[in-house]
């Protein structure tokens, strides 16, 4: 175990502007605090609303050493619950994803209603009272076709960020869609490393000729970079998404979370050709070209929303080195394969990111883990997405430090 104490001198041991210290990518202690302090804390990402979108319908998705259910009931509610049986803490639902009536479990068949109660319990007794032993719950919200759980006793206040996102990705209606397309590759990396990948595109120009395609490699006017012809489109776009309400302006926030529709450089969507990948719309877009509305949500999201198509993505720790990285390719429910899109054509741009992005990520963990790996500057020109991510990360800690019992024993040992 790593102490409140130590943990806070290597919090403490890294220089403002560089990259974090060799033992917050690879030390297990380390990982194994931040589990508790970040993963079982903060609201995560679980899946999309489109794959559970009938009653009955389960996924699981494992957090730390904690599996846990997420269910349609028969309400159609979207509930989550730890996946322990609450008799001798068998594993209740197995594998990835299903569909059932009731949750069983396989031990000794103690059976749970979709709502969670404890429907059935063979042979235990006059005195057992079944309503003591439900599954528990999990905090599960949702917002706009996205899932949020969260393992902590008290979470953070959901509220104010379904309240500012809301009405950006409504338009999109990725409550009306369907997962026409998922992935799942585990990256040989520390999770932080798959991030702070994502958050900045000093890369792009040299790793991501696919993506380049269609989007800028800067987003904004505080990249040095931007400007030109881009620039321009930029103006115009904004002014014709403001006629038609759809909002745009950045919502950055230090709550971990940041939304802003971004103008496509060339074309109108994540294809080859900049073509649309799906003839039916999203939601209740009329205008094929409404830019990239970009979700991103620490620890473990980021979101691209557009008129014919949604990809999300989903990153969860394994290891201190390996990383679980999920995609889902959202379509209109209504659009049928084959017909308005291929597969094809709908995953090529962000399949060949992905492997890409994996590659970087495990060079990045090969290189931290030499004798030789010392922390090098962050650019502050073009790296601020990164810097603004450690920031977030090591505040996250700090916080969770304060919140958390010091073992008087451990802490003595060690001074």
């Amino acid at each position: 175990m790593l102490s409140n104490a130590n943990l806070k001198s290597l919090i403490d041991s890294r220089v403002p502007g560089r990259a974090l210290p060799q033992p917050f990518y690879n030390d297990h202690a380390l990982y194994e605090r931040e589990l508790e302090l970040i993963w079982e804390r903060e609201w995560l990402l679980a899946g999309m609303t489109a794959q559970i979108a009938k009653a009955g319908q389960w996924f699981t998705v494992q957090i730390g050493r904690s599996s846990v259910v997420v269910v349609r009931d028969r309400s159609k509610t979207v509930r989550a619950f730890y996946n322990t049986c609450r008799h001798r803490g068998s594993r209740i639902c197995a594998g990835e994803k299903g569909s059932s009536g009731t949750l069983v479990c396989p031990y000794h068949q103690w059976t749970y209603g979709l709502d969670g109660k404890l429907l059935f319990a063979k042979e235990m007794g006059e005195e057992f009272d079944p309503t003591a032993f439900s599954l528990k719950p999990v905090h599960c919200e949702t917002v706009e076709g996205y899932i949020f759980i969260s393992l902590a006793q008290t979470p953070p206040c959901f509220d104010e960020f379904r309240n500012k996102v809301s009405a950006y990705i409504r338009p999109h209606g990725l409550q009306n869609a369907k997962v026409a397309h998922e992935t799942t590759i585990v990256e040989k990396g520390n999770w932080k490393l798959v991030i702070e990948n994502n958050r900045e595109c000093y890369h792009c120009t040299g790793s991501h000729p696919e993506l380049l395609r269609t989007i800028s490699e800067f987003d904004g006017p505080t990249d040095p970079r931007f400007g030109g012809e881009y620039a321009e489109k930029c103006v115009k776009d904004e002014a014709r998404w403001a006629a038609a309400g759809l909002p745009y302006a950045p919502i950055e926030t230090d709550e971990g979370y940041r939304l802003v529709r971004v103008a496509m450089e060339r074309g109108v969507s994540f294809t080859m050709t900049g073509e649309l990948a799906c003839k039916k719309l999203m939601g209740t877009l009329d205008n094929a070209d409404v830019g990239s509305l970009r979700l991103l949500r620490f620890p473990n999201t980021w979101n691209h929303a557009l008129s014919d198509h949604a990809v999300a993505f989903r990153v969860l720790p394994l290891s201190p080195t390996e990383t679980q990285v999920t995609t889902w390719w959202l379509v209109h429910a209504d659009a049928i394969e084959g017909e308005d899109y291929s597969v094809g054509d709908l995953t090529a741009v962000w399949a060949a990111t992905n492997a890409q992005d994996q590659k970087l990520v495990e060079a990045n963990q090969q290189g931290i883990n030499s004798k030789g790996f010392e922390p090098g500057p962050y650019s502050p020109l073009v790296e601020t997405g990164v810097t603004e991510f450690i920031d977030w990360y090591l505040t996250t800690l700090s916080n969770g430090l304060a919140q958390s019992p010091v073992s008087v024993a451990l802490e003595r040992a060690e001074s």
